[in-house]
């Protein structure tokens, strides 16, 4: 029997990557494993174990089998989530102010610092977060469609 994934759970393992690690879904059970850029060293290295600290000697065995085996699926990561894009088609939405001053701000250096700024100089901080948090549960619910996997 196929386990019934929790897009919550999906959303919230998307969200708490970094960009230099990755998260992984064991579709059988459920299971997401989240590794670090150092994890994924250690593993690639074949490090001892006995060298590591003992709550990281207690994670490698899932860690290991998160990158080794066919079991597991890689999430979505930051890239494919591309924040920029997102912030763009929410500024695109607003009334032509708000779209001028956000449009302006998520070009150039510190785009992401600018537009946070923006929104909330504007009072569109938690109209953002909504956006944000609908598209990306978007982006799992297709990822899951695309692997033909059920949720809820």
């Amino acid at each position: 029997m196929s386990v019934i994934l929790s897009v919550r759970d999906i959303v919230d393992a998307i969200e708490a990557q970094s960009n230099e690690g990755a998260a992984y879904l064991n579709p059988e059970t459920g299971e997401i494993v989240q590794v670090s850029e150092d994890e994924i060293a250690l593993v690639e290295e074949e490090a001892a174990d006995e060298d590591l600290p003992q709550w990281q000697r207690e994670a490698m065995p899932k860690i290991r089998e998160a990158l080794e085996s066919d079991r597991f699926l890689v999430l979505p990561d930051r890239f494919e989530v591309h924040e920029w894009s997102i912030m763009e088609r929410f500024s695109q939405r607003q009334n032509d102010r708000a779209r001028q001053a956000l449009l302006g701000a998520v070009h150039g250096s510190g785009a992401f610092r600018h537009f946070r700024s923006a929104v909330e100089r504007l009072g569109l901080l938690d109209a953002w977060y909504r956006y944000r948090g609908e598209a990306i549960e978007q982006i799992a619910r297709d990822w899951l469609e695309e692997h033909k996997l059920a949720y809820k």
